[in-house]
């Protein structure tokens, strides 16, 4: 099927437009909340209760296929995106800054989950097969572009509003306004360049959907059925365990002032270090994850995985004993932390397409998603308050000694061989 629009006018701003919000909940708004004076037990309670949505995304992402058609959700979720944004950068200057700052990115954070639902779906849907294959790598990079831009650009943007307007308010402000523009602009451009019509494929009609929820409910039942089901779910809880607890508080580490133990990195520095280098070695070690995966199969680069995902925490307990003052140090250290995670996650995001194998496995798909995000969430819920209860050196040999964790259950596993090498991902 032909359509109007070139999928190169759309595909890359869809999916950066997909991967700025989601950067902005997750890390713009610690470094915010921590210039701002907010403790860390606070920052990393309230941020971590935002990937909420992105947990239960798969109990709506139904009525998502069921209402209207995936590009009005596109363009309207984008819309409200801007207005959250917009919201954000209303009350950071007042009074009432943490309540409405929190409730506007509560806001976001589900508007971001269900965009993803809609984008990931008319990617389907307006793409032929062999355009989706060819455009897969596309979406990936301007995602990473995006979240370069956003942990990256953005923050150290504030910074330097920070030198010309003397607030750190009226800053983050501005950064929060300007990106509120962005997705107005966005809204406007996809309103006017995506495809208008969709494959009806997938689609659910109202009036199904009794027999919807019972294909819901079997779908529930059949993935806790599977195989292995409890070895399964400890993994996909478990295995990122080091990381749920290290990440939020590895950022406000690298900003936090040197009296409180931190480096004192300023916006700028930031977003140079974990916001362009990190991301950099983020995506290179997934690239070389996936390259080494489909070479020789999962099992056969598990444990090396396994390895790369874990004993690169150790960087975080030498910054935090040694206090280098030295950027470049502090960014070689970051940069082999996020190339190993993103080298080590390649193991688990192929798990969880392993895991879904069979009937319905894009509905068990979905659910293991779920489960990514909920391993995320708890142990970020009381990662800040344990960090100010024991300090920062103490916190990260505790993140290391809780690697133990991960490989306990990835020994739990049982994995097909062949599970993962080129000649067996058409099966």
């Amino acid at each position: 099927m032909k359509y109007k629009s070139s999928p190169w006018s759309w595909v890359p701003t869809l999916y950066f437009a997909e991967g700025v919000p989601y950067v902005a909940v997750m890390t713009i708004s610690l470094i915010l909340y921590k210039r701002l004076g907010l403790s860390n037990a606070d920052i990393t309670l309230y941020t971590s209760w935002l990937y909420l949505p992105w947990v239960i995304k798969p109990l709506w992402s139904p009525f998502v296929d069921m209402i209207l058609t995936k590009r009005w959700w596109v363009v309207t979720m984008q819309l409200l995106i801007g207005a959250s944004l917009s919201g954000i950068a209303f009350t950071i200057p007042g009074p009432l800054w943490l309540e409405g700052t929190l409730c506007f990115f509560w806001l976001m954070a589900f508007f971001s989950a269900t965009h993803d639902i809609a984008a990931d779906g008319f990617y389907m849907l307006a793409l032929s097969d062999h355009e989706q294959a060819f455009f897969v790598g596309i979406r990936s990079t301007f995602y990473r572009i995006a979240t370069i831009f956003s942990a990256g650009l953005l923050v150290g943007l504030a910074g330097a509003l920070q030198v010309l307007t003397r607030s750190i308010r009226y800053s983050w402000s501005l950064v929060f306004y300007l990106v509120a523009g962005l997705f107005v602009a966005l809204w406007l451009y996809h309103s006017w360049v995506l495809p208008t019509k969709e494959r009806e494929e997938g689609r659910v009609n109202c009036e199904t959907l009794s027999s919807f929820l019972q294909g819901f409910l079997e779908t529930l039942k059949t993935f806790f059925q599977k195989p292995q089901v409890w070895a399964g779910l400890c993994f996909m809880l478990f295995y990122r365990m080091p990381e749920g607890l290290l990440s939020k508080v590895a950022a406000l580490f690298l900003v936090d002032a040197p009296h409180n133990g931190g480096l004192g990195l300023s916006d700028g520095e930031y977003g140079l270090v974990q916001g362009t280098l990190g991301v950099i070695g983020l995506t290179l070690g997934g690239i070389l994850g996936g390259v080494c995966a489909s070479r020789d199969g999962l099992k056969r680069w598990l444990w090396p995985m396994v390895i790369a995902i874990t004993l690169p925490d150790l960087v975080y307990v030498y910054l935090s004993y040694a206090l280098p003052s030295s950027l470049s140090l502090v960014s070689i250290c970051v940069f082999l932390e996020q190339f190993g995670y993103g080298f080590g996650f390649s193991a688990y995001m192929l798990y969880l397409i392993y895991y879904s194998q069979g009937e319905h496995k894009t509905s068990h798909y979905a659910l293991c998603t779920a489960f990514m995000a909920l391993s995320m969430m708890l142990p970020g819920l009381f990662a800040g308050a344990l960090q100010e209860a024991v300090g920062y050196p103490v916190f990260f040999v505790i993140v290391v000694a809780s690697c133990l964790l991960t490989y306990v259950v990835t020994a739990m596993l049982r994995i097909d061989p062949e599970f993962g090498k080129k000649h067996n991902t058409d099966n």
